[in-house]
């Protein structure tokens, strides 16, 4: 831990100005090296990132760092599994069938964050339904140049319009047998994808917020606090992600780290325009999905206490 606490107290507060995702990509790519750790390296991405659409784009892709430690690092990846019908295991059509020595996989998905600048893709497939019915679903691993593959960006969003979004199409693409990830696609990757994305874009944030912080002149007990906070994130996504104990203290981890955003506030007059209305602009992003975290933490709190939650997120 004492290298990155040392990384955010010390390396000068000055950000490059990045103005575009491969320049975001180069400067990530060159701190995987300096911090192996997935939360390490969303906190530094974030304190490197001049903008909170870099910050999260740096713990989005420490998340799959911590999830696919399996793949090569210098590629980046983007997760494929919102459909037509939602993310829910049971809405998701892409299919994944056996061709000769391996599959094929056809499908489409709607909503894909960094697609279009991702070098390899991790589609969410159903190989078919088990006894009761259900989805059995795999997480397949291939290149976003292989032929039957297709990415078609969106329009920006209102909110941190730096970070691309794209359709994806699948048309009868080849997939080797070493392709398939191991492991169940649901339980193993998509259901804790979202409380490991949380940890890692929490921690990118507090990232950035200590380097406006350091440049700014902020408060040094605020300063501090969001310090103290990180430490905390750090600690969370280093912990089982599939276990309710863990969405519960996160849950607390979650309200901390609004209530410390909260106390920035003031000093936001303190921040140059550019940045503060940047801030103004892309600050929703951290309201996204607050409807499935609070049934996941619901969730949690039942199990906790011995009782059969709803069907969770």
């Amino acid at each position: 831990m004492n290298d990155i606490l040392s990384f955010l107290l010390t390396e000068p507060p000055a950000p490059s100005e990045l103005d575009s995702v491969a320049a975001w990509w180069r400067q990530h790519a060159a701190l995987m090296s300096r911090f192996p750790a997935p939360a390490d390296l969303a906190l530094a991405g974030g304190f490197r990132a001049d903008r909170l659409g870099y910050a999260f784009a740096s713990g989005y892709h420490a998340a799959h760092r911590f999830l696919f430690p399996m793949l090569p690092s210098d590629s980046p990846t983007a997760l494929c599994a919102t459909e037509p019908a939602g993310a829910h295991p049971s809405a998701i059509q892409t299919r994944l069938t056996p061709s000769g020595s391996g599959w094929t996989l056809s499908g489409e998905k709607t909503f894909v964050t960094l697609g279009t600048s991702a070098e390899l893709l991790l589609v969410v497939a159903s190989e078919g339904q088990d006894a009761q019915g259900r989805n059995r679903l795999r997480m397949v691993c291939l290149d976003s140049k292989r032929p039957g593959v297709r990415v078609t960006a969106l329009p920006e969003l209102p909110f941190v319009p730096e970070i691309p979004h794209a359709e994806l199409r699948l048309e009868d693409v080849a997939v080797s047998p070493d392709e398939v990830l191991p492991g169940d696609g649901y339980t193993r990757y998509l259901k804790p994808f979202r409380t490991v994305e949380d940890c890692h874009v929490q921690l990118a944030l507090l990232g950035w917020l200590l380097q406006l912080g350091r440049h700014h002149g902020w408060p040094d007990a605020l300063r501090e606090e969001l310090l103290a906070v990180a430490v905390m994130m750090r600690g969370l996504a280093q912990a089982d992600p599939s276990s309710a104990a863990t969405h519960v203290a996160l849950g607390g981890a979650l309200a901390r780290v609004k209530h410390t955003v909260t106390q920035c506030e003031p000093l936001w007059a303190q921040v140059d325009a550019v940045t503060r209305e940047r801030w103004a602009r892309d600050r929703r992003l951290l309201d996204v999905a607050g409807k499935v975290r609070a049934k996941r933490l619901e969730s949690a709190r039942l199990r906790l206490s011995g009782e059969a939650p709803r069907d969770e997120a």
